[in-house]
């Protein structure tokens, strides 16, 4: 696709009135069609994302390029956004006083991409409640022990994550309730409004959260760190590199998240 192509396609964007957004994704169906993998057809993509539209209403009030931007990513990852299966997620919010949508993988999405690698023998997050036997310890000999009480467990205090590479290397991490909470206030842009996934999942973010920390100590390959990269970022412009076809690979590192805004 020409440079020329893609500015004439990014000014249609901004031309395009918000209450034709279902019409603007419709045309884009051609480049949909190139991103998608053999796995999802383009004709399903769409009906997922106009539910997504139809169930928060609010992303129709976003930027197209930043909704277009936000298709892409999960296009290009094979991932169902909105859906039950809590892949990834269209979020809507103000951006400097702009309504724009940001791409977010889910909990299940994410170990996906980790089996995706095929360096990843295991990887799972674990809920550690009040009542539950649970130990761990860091340094030069680590342990971690968890052992779910039989009834009554209380409330939710710790979440783990564990991962073991197919070459037999290991890793854990630990966060606590708070670790959690306090994690979500500072790097999540909309976690109090009823569409994020803080709100409606909030133990599959907690597992996401922690899981997305461990594997900072595990041996990343370019395409999952490329992947990993993309979650909770925002599209502005619309440019060749989301029209690349899902098994290119592009050079990349894990981004370290920003904090959301005051």
């Amino acid at each position: 696709m020409t440079q020329t192509a893609i500015q004439n396609m990014e000014q249609r964007a901004v031309d395009k009135p918000r209450k034709t957004v279902q019409d603007l994704i419709r045309q884009m169906m051609p480049e949909i069609k190139k991103a998608l993998p053999a796995t999802i057809t383009p004709e399903r993509f769409t009906r997922i994302v106009l539910s997504a539209i139809s169930t928060t209403p609010q992303l129709a009030e976003c930027t197209p390029k930043s909704l277009l931007g936000a298709m892409m990513q999960a296009a290009q990852l094979g991932m169902e956004a909105n859906t039950p299966l809590g892949q990834c997620y269209l979020i809507p919010y103000k951006n400097h006083n702009v309504n724009e949508v940001q791409f977010q993988i889910g909990y299940k999405g994410l170990i996906d991409l980790a089996y995706r690698s095929g360096e990843v023998q295991t990887i799972q997050a674990q809920t550690v409640y009040e009542n539950d036997e649970f130990e761990f310890e860091y340094g030069l000999e680590p342990k971690l022990k968890h052992k779910p009480a039989k009834k009554d467990r209380g409330a939710p205090a710790y979440y783990y994550a564990i991962f073991r590479t197919k070459s037999g290397g290991y890793n854990f991490e630990v966060m606590s309730i708070e670790d959690v909470t306090d994690h979500r206030d500072k790097f999540s842009k909309a976690a109090n409004r009823g569409f994020s996934p803080w709100s409606t999942n909030f133990d599959e973010m907690a597992k996401k959260t922690v899981i997305k920390k461990v594997l900072k100590y595990a041996p990343l390959s370019t395409e999952l760190m490329r992947n990993l990269s993309t979650d909770e970022t925002i599209k502005s412009t619309i440019t060749e590199d989301m029209f690349a076809q899902p098994d290119e690979t592009i050079q990349g590192e894990l981004n370290d998240e920003v904090p959301a805004e005051a």
